[in-house]
This record gives C-alpha cells, sequence and structure tokens, in this order.
C-alpha cells in the first residue's frame, strides 16, 4: 500500500469560538495585526501577513471559548479523494460541504475525539488591497510593522480523551508521521507530535485529564525571532492580555515559546518560525518518559500546573 505521507500538505485554518467576539478580534487585529478580509454572519475571517491562503483564522462569536473546524489542505485532487476515501473507510466521514470563503469543494469529519474537520484541495490565494500590497512579491501581504506580527499559522494542539487512538487515526488516515511523543509509566501516550510535511510538527494531541472530549489546548503562530517573542510578552504585559508561561523553551522539539490567553479564554502560543525540520525519511520517533517530562522545560523552568488543566470549551475539573 502507497504511504499516506505528504497527502495532507499542511494546516489551512483552525475556527476559534469566542463569547466575547469584539475583545477577541481586537487582539487578533490590534496586537497579532492580523487582516480582516471577511465577514460572514457572526464569524470574521483574519489573515496572517504570509499566509498565502484566503484566511488563517475564523473567528465566531459563540456561547463558550473553544474550536470550531480545522482545514487541512490536500497536496492535489488525487490526494484529496484518497484520503476521503481513507476517512470513509475508517467510519469518520461526515461529508461534502461547501467549506465557504476561499475553499472549493470542502469535506467534514471527526478524529475519534469529535473534533470536527475540513479537507480540501481547490484553495483561494490570498490577494492583497493597494493599501497591504507587499514590496516583495514573493510575500502574501505587506509586513504589519506593529504589535506581534504573526507570521502564520504553525500548529494547532488538541486535547483528546484517548491520545493513542487519536494518533492511530491521524497516522493510518490522515498520513501523520509522529516526531516525538511522551509515554507514561502505565504505558499509555500522554503526547503526540505530528508532522505532514518537512515541519517538526504541525498537529498535537495531548491527554485531557479531564476525560473530556473534543476540545483545545492551544492554536500557535509563528514569528520570525526570539525577539519577537519577548517583544510580545512586553506588549501583553501592557495591554492587559494573561501571560500563562513563558517565554522560555521547550524540551520536547525545542520551540522557543511563550503562552497567552486571548480575551475569549482560548490558549494562544507564539513559537518561533525557526524550529526544527525533520529532513530525514526514515525519522525515528522520539520518545520521551514520565522522569524525563517531569524535569520541566529545556532550560529548567517547570511546566506550569494550568497547561494540564486548562483547555477550551471550560469544564469543571474533576475532584481531586
Amino acid at each position: 500500500m502507497a504511504s499516506a505521507f505528504r497527502d495532507v500538505a499542511h494546516l489551512g485554518f483552525v475556527e476559534l469560538y469566542t463569547p466575547d467576539f469584539e475583545k477577541s478580534l481586537w487582539f487578533f487585529t490590534e496586537l497579532l495585526a492580523m487582516r480582516e478580509v471577511g465577514r460572514d454572519g457572526d464569524s470574521a475571517y483574519l489573515h496572517a501577513w504570509d499566509d498565502y491562503e484566503h484566511h488563517t483564522i475564523k473567528l465566531t462569536a459563540h456561547e463558550t471559548s473553544g474550536v470550531g473546524r480545522l482545514g487541512l489542505r490536500a497536496a492535489s485532487e488525487e490526494a484529496l479523494q484518497r484520503r476521503v476515501a481513507a476517512i470513509e473507510a475508517a467510519g469518520r466521514g461526515v461529508g461534502w460541504h461547501d467549506g465557504g470563503p476561499g475553499m472549493g469543494k470542502t469535506y467534514a469529519f471527526t478524529d475519534p475525539d469529535g473534533h470536527p474537520m475540513d479537507i480540501y484541495f481547490d484553495s483561494e490565494w490570498h490577494v492583497p488591497t493597494e493599501e497591504s500590497r507587499p514590496a516583495l512579491k514573493n510575500q502574501a501581504d505587506r509586513f504589519p510593522g506593529r504589535g506581534v506580527n504573526a507570521r502564520r499559522l504553525d500548529h494547532v494542539n488538541f486535547l483528546g480523551k484517548d491520545v493513542a487512538e487519536n494518533g492511530r487515526f491521524v497516522e493510518e488516515v490522515l498520513g501523520g508521521k509522529p516526531t516525538e511523543q511522551i509515554r507514561l509509566d502505565n504505558g499509555m501516550l500522554s503526547g503526540q507530535w505530528f508532522t505532514f510535511s518537512n515541519k517538526s510538527y504541525d498537529l498535537v494531541y495531548s491527554g485531557d485529564w479531564t476525560g473530556s472530549s473534543g476540545r483545545l489546548h492551544h492554536v500557535a503562530f509563528a514569528t520570525d525571532t526570539r525577539e519577537d517573542i519577548l517583544k510580545a510578552a512586553d506588549i501583553f504585559l501592557e495591554n492587559g492580555i494573561h501571560i500563562e508561561t513563558g517565554p522560555h523553551k521547550h524540551a520536547i522539539q525545542q520551540t522557543f515559546f511563550l503562552y497567552v490567553y486571548e480575551p475569549g479564554g482560548n490558549r494562544i502560543e507564539f513559537c518561533n518560525a525557526g524550529a526544527r525540520l525533520i529532513l530525514a525519511p526514515d525519522w525515528k520517533t522520539i520518545e520521551w518518559s514520565e522522569a524525563e517530562r517531569a524535569k520541566g522545560q529545556a532550560w529548567g523552568m517547570k511546566t506550569i500546573s494550568t497547561f494540564h488543566t486548562h483547555g477550551t470549551p471550560p469544564v469543571e475539573l474533576p475532584a481531586s
């Protein structure tokens, strides 16, 4: 059987729910310097300056925080049909639907945890306005030169009730490759990092300690440098945005990071775009033990407790 790896080219977009639409919109447009490129009912479509597709974020007013649809762009029409056939064979298909602005025919499905996803190939590329036209034609939009200057969508980390089950789906049905993972002393996987290309990771599953399904851990955006992340910390400090942890360096994947909560309650990460690449065609998954992870992050900072308890939508934590 031919490998499914690279049938999914990359993450396309993510839909975020927010109970405070105007403040969340302010966060993404004013602090992250994203451009609003469209409205549809209760949703705004937002574009990060160097994402080539129509939009990066679909921000939707909702009764609570959390994640809506995750878009995956297939590598070709043939790749799209292969992945749809695999999804249907796995019993996770929902069906074809209108993908909305910037997307052609789109197939909806869910992972085993219930996170809604879309896969598509036909895509409308971002067209800058006269005002936002970049000086360099190989760039999607003008560099904003303000705020955090979020460059592009980097990865999404889902919370999952069963990390291993979700991981099998991503690997066997979507064609993702696990690059790193955490195995607890009881043998269970508590986290897996998957790539669809040469990036070290695109999609992550972390164990949901509440036993819930379908929740979000965080959405991450790439910056150019570590200095951008340090500047971002000051911007968030000045604007009353809760900084959860960082700036610091992860041990797993070695990403330089900063985590904040946007006004709607969703966790947002900023990470340096110079993260590691996976060039080896025979890459062997790096496994971390529970004892190794207990040491904390790369430079010794312990992992903050809310990293294991905060997710969206919020749920009542189990009694300790």
